[in-house]
């Protein structure tokens, strides 16, 4: 695990560079450099950093891929795409969306009103919007100011009252009629843990009957033109192509037969979103089975076999993936405040002048440990601590003599896994169990990691440094919150090893990665932590930049974000240090004031990591 598996999960966007961990991308910097650097401003906490060229890269490759397809398979129809902003709403990754794909014509997708509202300010110019999910009036009319703008809007009608009331806005209103699209529910379902979202039991879509029925609808109010999408969807995160290509098929074919009923502005298929990012960190546990050439590839050549077959125009393709485009690019990196074994490291020895025999005897074997004897002198430490154990049960040694035979028996361990490290055995990896660390990281696994905490995602975690050391500590992560359930815990079959770290003089930092992607929109502020500090970087030829910087919220502002008043939390905390018989009147000032400097700055944790 001395890689963390990067060439699993990273898409060669990190690499590792004596011992620090480095972005693949220019310059190069490291993020422990880049960490420091924040650090040094006074920032303490969890710390997000944005970097918007995995954003460009990404759109980049998409585009790329299909257009590959297209040529390869003399696809008739266009590519376009749309990013749907319940992914990441956050104002720095719109604007990284926006601009690297200004040159694509490529999109934003909106699924409620203020969605909308922002696609609507922040889309390029002559870049599509679609929207998705349930709409009233008042949204579907923003859609007809939208489409008087002159923005390319398409409405996608998620059930047939939605059609009806589109139908009643145009027919009082003088605004110009968007595009509108259908989106079916298709037989086919989808994959993995988002398999739902296809289906006959999906909660979006029309039936063939509705389908039909739509058709006739738009016929009647004279709105068939207006007609010009058909959508669907069958999960994010897709695990599996299989379930893709049926469900192409079967979509295609429904847009083929629409186009023989007379539908004759319908140009464009859009095929939703769930192209997978790999978040698995063990290569026998990938995430997905398929690759963006495989399933660009897939998406045109089938589209183009129905329509040759059914001698229909090709249409062209829109795709909405956002996990896709938007995951890579932010990492979440935070100290580690504690480690739970701290206890067991060598300067905590005390022995006495006489010690027990067996403490003697493990001495003598922590000295001589070499790696010729270590197995045969740990099979002795651990048939020692077993008697210096049964010794104090029966009141024969002391606490003094059992914390001593403590932390020599787990020393042996330690310095053992090390010097066989290369020449792993079974007995050894269950020792290793025995040596699991706790690591308290400053961060809150609700707020950063809400899936990590309410469907079980796996995120890669890895240091920032040290990497050229091997690890050998079984690592549990627990967070800052009161709350048992904040805890990423070790999984002998998902096994995260890190350092063993003596925090009392150095600091340790680890990277949480491909968390960009509905973390942020999603994260909860359990016990009050609120977003971490962000922070955007751009790298170029010499070094980086801090483009954007936002300190997470101090704690009078996450006080007024949930409805306290400001002014009366601060007058009552100043009355009741004013009217204090324990603080002297010469310290009531100075209290004050330290009181004030808490409340200005974040939630998080301040120590001296």
């Amino acid at each position: 695990m001395k890689n963390y598996a990067l060439d699993v999960w990273s898409n060669n966007n990190f690499i590792i560079d004596s011992g620090l961990l480095k972005l693949n991308y220019k310059s190069m910097p490291s993020l422990l450099e880049i960490t420091q650097k924040i650090r040094d401003q006074g920032i303490r906490g969890p710390m997000l950093l944005r970097f918007p060229h995995l954003i460009k890269k990404q759109i980049d490759n998409l585009y790329r891929n299909f257009q590959n397809a297209i040529e390869i398979n003399n696809y008739k129809g266009g590519f376009n795409a749309v990013f749907p902003l319940k992914v990441n709403q956050y104002p720095q990754v719109v604007k990284a969306v926006t601009e690297s794909g200004q040159k694509y014509n490529y999109g934003l997708e909106a699924g409620s009103k203020a969605e909308l509202i922002l696609a609507m300010s922040k889309v390029n110019e002559g870049a599509p919007i679609t929207v998705n999910g349930f709409k009233d009036e008042e949204m579907i009319t923003l859609g007809f100011i939208a489409a008087s703008m002159g923005k390319d809007i398409t409405l996608t009608v998620e059930g047939l009252g939605e059609l009806e009331t589109i139908i009643e806005v145009a027919k009082k209103s003088s605004l110009k009629t968007p595009n509108i699209g259908i989106r079916v529910r298709l037989h086919s379902a989808g994959s993995g843990a988002w398999a739902k979202s296809g289906g006959m039991d999906a909660k979006f879509g029309l039936t063939s009957t509705e389908i039909l029925e739509a058709v006739s609808l738009l016929k009647e109010a004279d709105l068939l033109e207006n007609l010009t999408m058909i959508h669907f969807h069958i999960g994010s995160q897709m695990a599996d192509i299989g379930p893709i290509k049926r469900a192409l098929r079967e979509a295609g074919n429904i847009y083929a037969e629409l186009k023989m009923l007379g539908a004759n502005a319908l140009k464009n298929i859009n095929i939703g979103g769930g192209l997978a990012i790999e978040y698995e960190q063990h290569s026998r546990q990938k995430s997905y089975n398929y690759s963006l050439e495989e399933f660009s590839s897939s998406v045109v050549f089938l589209l183009a076999d129905i329509m040759n077959a059914k001698g229909v125009e090709h249409p062209n393709i829109f795709t909405e993936s956002g996990r896709f485009i938007a995951a890579p690019h932010a990492v979440l990196v935070t100290p580690v405040l504690e480690l739970f074994s701290q206890d067991y490291q060598e300067r905590h020895l005390k022995f006495k002048e006489k010690n027990p025999p067996l403490i003697e005897e493990l001495r003598e074997l922590y000295e001589a440990l070499n790696q010729k004897n270590c197995i045969e002198y740990l099979h002795d430490a651990l048939d020692h601590i077993e008697s210096l154990l049964t010794l104090f049960d029966l009141g024969y040694i002391d606490l003094q003599d059992r914390s001593n035979a403590e932390i020599l028996v787990h020393n042996i361990i330690k310095k053992s896994l090390y010097l066989k490290r290369d020449y792993t055995t079974t007995e050894l990896v269950q020792l290793q169990a025995r040596l699991q660390e706790r690591y308290l990281i400053n961060a809150s696994i609700f707020q950063s990691l809400p899936d990590y905490w309410g469907l079980g995602q796996s995120f890669p975690i890895m240091p920032l440094h040290h990497l050229e050391l091997t690890p050998l500590r079984p690592a549990s992560l627990w967070d800052i919150t009161c709350d048992s359930d904040g805890e990423i815990g070790f999984k002998e079959e998902k096994p995260l090893y890190l350092h063993d770290i003596d925090l009392d003089f150095e600091d340790y930092f680890l990277g949480f990665f491909n968390i960009g992607a509905y973390q942020e929109t999603l994260g909860m502020s359990h016990n009050l932590f609120t977003h971490p500090s962000e922070f955007t970087i751009e790298v170029n030829e010499e070094g980086y930049n801090i483009s954007y910087e936002n300190e997470s919220k101090n704690i009078i502002d996450i006080l007024t974000s949930i409805g306290y008043n400001r002014s009366e939390i601060l007058n009552k905390l100043k009355s009741d240090i004013a009217n204090s018989t324990f603080i002297g009147k010469k310290e009531k000032n100075a209290t004050l004031s330290l009181l004030e400097t808490y409340l200005s700055q974040n939630g998080y944790l301040r120590t001296t990591n």
